[in-house]
Formats: C-alpha cells, structure tokens, sequence
C-alpha cells in the first residue's frame, strides 16, 4: 500500500483537477509515478510536470541516449517503479536487450555507439560520487557539445528526483507487472554494487 493517498479527479481540488486536466492532455496522456504524490501540492506538480516533460520531449538529446540515462538512474537508485516503465520506452526507443541486461545486473555494457558508452560513464560517475573527472566531462562535450552535456546533467538530476519520490512514497507500479531489479551481488562491477546496495529495493504492491 503506498504511503500517501492516490488521488482521483473526483477527490482532487480546484487548483489539482487544473493540473491533472494539463497533464493527461499533454503527451503523457495520464498521471502516473511521481506526479501522483507532487499533485497533492498543485503548484510543485505544475512545474514538476513542465519541467519533466521539457527533458523527455523537448531537449536536443537523442531518445535513445535519454533512455539508457534513465535506466542508469534507476538502477543506482533501486527504482522498480521507474525501471518497468522505462525499459519499455528504452526497447521503443531502440535500446538493445544486451544493453538493457548488462544495466540490469550491475555490468557496464559493451556499446558501439561512442555517445552511448560516453553518456553512460558520465552518468554512472556522476550518480556513484557526486562528481565527473575532467575526462570523462570532455568525452560527452565532444560527442554531445555544450547544450547536449548541460541537458544530460538534468535529466540524470531529474530521474534521480522522480526515483527518491517514488521510493519515499511507496508508489505502486502503474499496472501489474514483476520485479525486474535484482540485488546486486559479486557479478556486478564494484563501482556499481557500491551503488545499488546503498538501500534495499522497493517492494512495489498492486494498486
């Protein structure tokens, strides 16, 4: 049961039926994740929602590369939630499932595409220490240029918001599904494993 109260539009007030209505009239075309806890404060959920849907679909990223970043952040954070709804998006969005797997269970992936293993390092050491080496800042600035490299920082800002809020509230999937985040164990890459296992994973229940 999540911890918080999941509103309908026949509960919400005013000012929330206002952003709900803009919400499922956008390209999202429904409220689900974390944008069923930020709606209890109206104002926040309006600019959450902006704001989210701004680095989904408005930026100079290509989809692809904005879905393995998402994943990465899902998996540091333990996040069923945004695991099972992004990893549809990221197989829409070309994804391989090799890739896909070695995010999954902690191995760094065996890329082709130089953006995608330069996005994924910088992700990776961004979420494990707080911080990018001047190496690895200078590798994405080359393939992705200076716009490319202060939308990916975002994006990894974002998702890393929208987990802690799905984990802190509890808030179930948005339709049935299995767990498909395993703890990590000694298969993973060190670096990795030091992040995953910071917390346990969240028990995600039916609705």
């Amino acid at each position: 049961m999540t911890r918080i109260p999941l509103l309908s539009p026949e509960n919400m007030t005013p000012d929330q039926l206002k952003v709900y209505e803009e919400i499922v009239g956008g390209p999202r075309e429904r409220i689900v994740g974390a944008l069923r806890a930020a709606i209890h404060c109206p104002e926040l959920a309006d600019r959450w929602q902006k704001f989210g849907a701004l680095l989904r679909y408005d930026v100079s990223l290509p989809v692809r590369l904005k879905e393995i970043v998402i994943l990465v952040t899902a998996r540091r954070w333990n996040s069923q939630v945004q695991w099972q709804v992004h990893v549809t998006y990221a197989r829409e969005a070309g994804v391989p499932d090799p890739i896909i797997e070695a995010i999954r269970h902690g191995r760094s992936p065996a890329f082709v595409d130089r953006a995608e293993a330069a996005i994924y390092d910088y992700a990776r050491e961004l979420l494990e220490r707080g911080e990018v080496s001047s190496e690895l800042y200078e590798n994405v600035l080359q393939n992705l240029h200076e716009v490319g490299v202060v939308e990916l920082t975002a994006l990894i800002g974002y998702y890393s918001m929208v987990a802690m809020t799905l984990s802190a509230h509890e808030i179930p999937l948005p339709t049935e599904g299995s767990l498909t985040l395993p703890v990590l164990g000694d298969s993973a890459d060190p670096a990795v494993v030091t992040l995953s296992l910071l917390g346990p994973a969240l028990i995600v229940r039916d609705l």
